[in-house]
């Protein structure tokens, strides 16, 4: 199954309701279904992976939309929230503002995942990995997050200049063979055709996601067995909207049929930051 460096694995797109409706999906899972309510269609395809170990410095967050780097974190336990926002916030401002040169940086929320077989994802302390091609956030909902996370007298002069939202992602304890990440090439796809907003319902409120329509030009990438001194930057939105310059990157976890049958469950965090320039 293996050419040179690149795998054959499927990953589930998104299709829209037939009856031209308003996509949405609920964040939790239905305790009895283990099933999030939804009103659109999963379409699985068989795509190539190209698996970029050793050629980590081949994407960048403005050129392809994602970025690897090596550094360890100095939080390392993730079991407890507050000692993440404690701990590991102030690090990772600190990381991503030497990386992108940002001159201010909020994170919003932070998501961990440990994978167990047969758990539902029915609450922020149960989430599992998630096999669906999506972007985090649409235009829309990353301006709506800037004026829900920072102060009135603030969000206005913020908006006037460049602002991103990019997650933060690594494993924790262990390498990411299991489930791993996988990450589309911006420059592969049709954000006009490919994207479609999709509400997102938490139990009070909405926000917005990008589903993702198959398209078999897009380029996916990704880097095998990711460890917990490795991590990789997702950009989610971006305001400098230029035709030259990234502005999301389509992800996805997915089943790798070359992760080998004794891997650790996979075990992650994402940390989702506002990033504004001057």
């Amino acid at each position: 199954m293996t050419v040179s460096n690149t795998i054959t694995a499927e990953l589930v797109y998104f299709a829209p309701p037939k009856d031209g409706s308003k996509p949405f999906t609920h964040i939790n899972a239905d305790p009895l279904t283990g099933q999030r309510p939804q009103n659109w269609t999963q379409e699985p395809h068989e795509v190539q992976i190209e698996n970029l170990r050793g050629k980590e410095d081949s994407v960048t967050l403005d050129t392809a939309g994602f970025q690897f780097g090596k550094e360890a974190a100095k939080h390392t336990s993730f079991t407890n929230d507050d000692e993440v926002e404690r701990e590991y916030y102030p690090e990772s401002i600190e990381l991503v503002k030497r990386i992108t040169g940002a001159s201010r940086i909020v994170p919003f929320d932070h998501t961990i995942r440990r994978r167990r077989p047969g758990q539902v994802d029915d609450s922020p302390q149960k989430r599992q990995p998630v096999p669906q091609v999506h972007v985090d956030q649409t235009p829309k909902s990353s301006v709506a997050r800037v004026h829900r996370h920072l102060p009135a007298s603030d969000a206005p002069e913020l908006l006037k200049h460049r602002f991103q939202i990019i997650n933060l992602w690594r494993p924790i304890s262990v390498p990411a063979y299991d489930w791993p990440l996988a990450l589309c090439d911006f420059r592969s796809i049709d954000a006009k055709n490919d994207l479609e907003p999709v509400t997102l319902r938490y139990p009070d409120r909405d926000g917005e996601t990008f589903g993702v329509k198959y398209n078999p030009d897009h380029k996916w990438k990704y880097v095998k067995g990711l460890t917990p001194e490795e991590f990789v930057l997702i950009k989610c939105f971006d305001s400098q909207d230029d035709g030259k310059t990234a502005l999301l990157t389509p992800h996805t976890a997915f089943p790798d049929p070359s992760t080998p049958s004794d891997a650790p469950l996979r075990e992650s965090i994402e940390l989702r930051l506002l990033v504004f320039y001057d």
